[in-house]
Order: C-alpha cells, then sequence, then structure tokens
C-alpha cells in the first residue's frame, strides 16, 4: 500500500524518538500489506479502532500515542490524518 502524509510520521518521530520503531515497523508492514477490508487490518492490529469514513486509529507504543489515518481499500492507500499523544487525542477527540 502506498502512504500519503509521511511527513507527518516523520516529524513526529524526531520529536517522540520513543515511537520511531513502532512508526518505523507500522510503515513497513503497510507498504508490505494490501489491505482489502477492516478484517485484514483487525488480524494484524486487534486494538485498532474503526470509524465512519474509513477511518482507523492505531495505538502506538502500547497507546503512548495515537495514529489516525484512512484508507483507500480500492486505491491501496493509507492517508496520515494526525497523529499525537494519547493526552492530545483525549481533548481533540
Amino acid at each position: 500500500m502506498k502512504i500519503v502524509g509521511r511527513g507527518k510520521l516523520t516529524a513526529f518521530t524526531e520529536k517522540h524518538a520513543d515511537a520511531r520503531k513502532w512508526i518505523n515497523a507500522w510503515v513497513a508492514e503497510v507498504e508490505d500489506d494490501g489491505w482489502k477490508s477492516t478484517q485484514d487490518i483487525k488480524v494484524r492490529y486487534p486494538a485498532a479502532s474503526f470509524l465512519a469514513d474509513r477511518k482507523v486509529f492505531f495505538n502506538v507504543k502500547g497507546d503512548h500515542y495515537r495514529l489516525l489515518v484512512q484508507v483507500a481499500y480500492n486505491k491501496q492507500t493509507v492517508i496520515v490524518l494526525w497523529l499525537g499523544t494519547h493526552a492530545e487525542y483525549s481533548k481533540k477527540f
């Protein structure tokens, strides 16, 4: 799959180095996988939360951080919408 918004991931890991390993592993897995449905994501990321409009929240590094993406299954594209701390997530969402 193609990832749109990788700059957001890079900027985040520069600020939160402890998330770098998880983010890099997630990027590698997303690029290698061809998600066709939410079930494909749920198999690998059972704690992922699914919202309307094909949006998915991932718990990053044991729920210290949250990653919000939108998945275009038919275009094999993942768009990074938001990434932040759990406290920021609680205030924003």
